[in-house]
């Protein structure tokens, strides 16, 4: 099984990155990182990370889940013409498809939440008002499992946030 996790290049969080990353590669998944550049990506919190492949090279039909990972940095997606293009993919071919923090409104925007139940990061109040604008119905719920969609609300849901998409894949 394969995931793929998409972090910002500046500005992904350390937490929800790294911790889910682990509960994957614990249950024998292979993980490959994408940003929207190849090389060296930055954390919030100070990490790093290597993205070993730029968006715009993403195959969906290669993984089995498709990860957005939050972070102040996630906003860049959410009207970026790859991650659309990925999100869409994503739902036609049926895979696992997943956000937590922020950007579960990347799938927003692209269109992958309307009709479904989800959360987000709602730390200001307007992420939800996003959602419901584009057709969601938003749950004040740590993890939301609606069909193929788990959507979480930040870092201290990332290890029950990966454990629902492994749940999902197994």
């Amino acid at each position: 099984m394969k995931v793929l996790m998409i972090i910002a290049q500046e500005g992904y969080q350390d937490i929800e990155y790294g911790e889910p990353k682990e509960v994957f590669e614990s249950a024998g998944f292979e993980v490959i990182t994408a940003s929207k550049t190849q090389g060296l990506a930055k954390g919030s919190l100070g990490g790093t990370t290597e993205a070993e492949i730029a968006l715009g090279e993403v195959e969906t039909k290669d993984f089995d889940a498709i990860v957005f990972i939050g972070g102040p940095g996630a906003v860049v997606y959410q009207h970026d013409e790859e991650a659309h293009r990925i999100v869409s993919e994503a739902l036609e071919e049926e895979k696992i498809l997943a956000a937590i923090c922020i950007a579960p409104t990347i799938l927003a925007y692209a269109g992958g939440l309307k009709d479904k139940k989800a959360t987000v990061w709602n730390g200001d109040g307007e992420q939800s008002k996003i959602l419901e604008a584009q057709g969601a119905e938003y749950a004040a719920e740590s993890v939301v499992v609606e069909g193929r969609t788990v959507t979480a609300d930040g870092p201290s849901s990332a290890k029950d946030f990966a454990r629902n998409i492994i749940n999902l894949l197994s």
